[in-house]
């Protein structure tokens, strides 16, 4: 079990959002130690994102993102910097859905996640789902910066609408480097203002969209082989079970993108990526 050489967390949800909008930004650093394990001497919790250490066995530390509040609402500006030292093995995953939400100004919230990993070092990145609820206008970004033998796993999935209701605004943009050279840089925009967002080349109808991203050295020499997932490999109804493809990257990375009638669904696919990326 990862020991508690921790900094303490500040009190959450202590502050009232102002009529502009929430302002906060947490913190996680990951260092080894000098006998393999790793610590966590910054684990810095803020506003709506609270941290939680979990114990885990193994020299992995593992941290929790809980929700402290609503958030985001429009207006709101969210930040989260994870930075992962040379040697060291982190994962961070979430107790709950996080959901976007409408705000009182009408101007968007934006969520800036920013991940740095060393050499040598790994990140397990495993939130739960973002779900763009009615009337929210939510704008995300994921930068990542991986050092030349740094290890990522990476799973985003985004729920437009909760049940029975239509989708908010929702533009996310995930850019990956490796080496200081980019490996993976995409935008995604979905909802109101978006033309064709919901036709046959984008998402067909579905309404759950998510990508499973590793970056690993070990692809250097062993490049992924192209596979389809869930009802693009012939077994199942698109209609019923949703679709994908898991498809190697210009670099030692494999990406796998999906789409699903629901959240339960998609992670059925996401979870079939990640086995088949783990077997090669």
């Amino acid at each position: 079990m990862t020991l508690a050489l921790d900094t303490p967390a500040r009190p959450e949800g202590t502050r009232a959002p102002s009529a502009a909008g929430l302002r906060a930004t947490a913190r996680i650093l990951a260092r080894p130690d000098s006998v393999g394990l790793t610590r966590l001497p910054v684990l810095d919790g803020d506003g709506p994102l609270a941290l939680r250490r979990v114990g885990a066995p193994g020299r992995q530390a593992r941290v929790c993102v809980v929700g402290a509040m609503s958030a985001p609402l429009g207006g709101d500006r969210l930040g989260l910097d994870a930075t992962v030292e040379a040697g060291g093995a982190l994962c961070v995953t979430a107790a709950a859905a996080t959901v976007a939400l409408p705000g009182r100004t009408g101007e968007p919230a934006h969520y800036d996640v920013r991940l740095t990993v060393g050499d040598g070092a790994r990140l397990d990145w495993l939130p739960e789902p973002l779900i763009s609820a009615a009337g929210s206008d939510l704008r995300m970004t994921t930068t990542v910066e991986l050092a030349p033998t740094a290890r990522l796993v990476l799973r985003e999935e985004q729920v437009l609408g909760r049940s029975g209701e239509e989708t908010g605004a929702l533009r996310s943009r995930l850019t990956v480097r490796r080496a200081g050279r980019t490996l993976l840089d995409q935008e995604t925009a979905y909802g109101p203002g978006v033309p064709g967002w919901d036709g046959s080349a984008v998402l067909g109808g579905h309404r759950a969209v998510g990508q499973f991203l590793v970056v690993s050295p070990d692809f250097d020499d062993r490049p992924a082989d192209v596979r389809l997932l869930g009802a693009a490999a012939g077994e199942r109804s698109a209609a019923d079970e949703g679709q994908g493809v898991l498809a190697p990257l210009a670099g030692p990375a494999v990406l796998a993108t999906a789409v699903a009638p629901d959240a339960l669904r998609l992670r059925r696919l996401l979870d079939e990526a990640a086995r088949s990326a783990a077997a090669g």
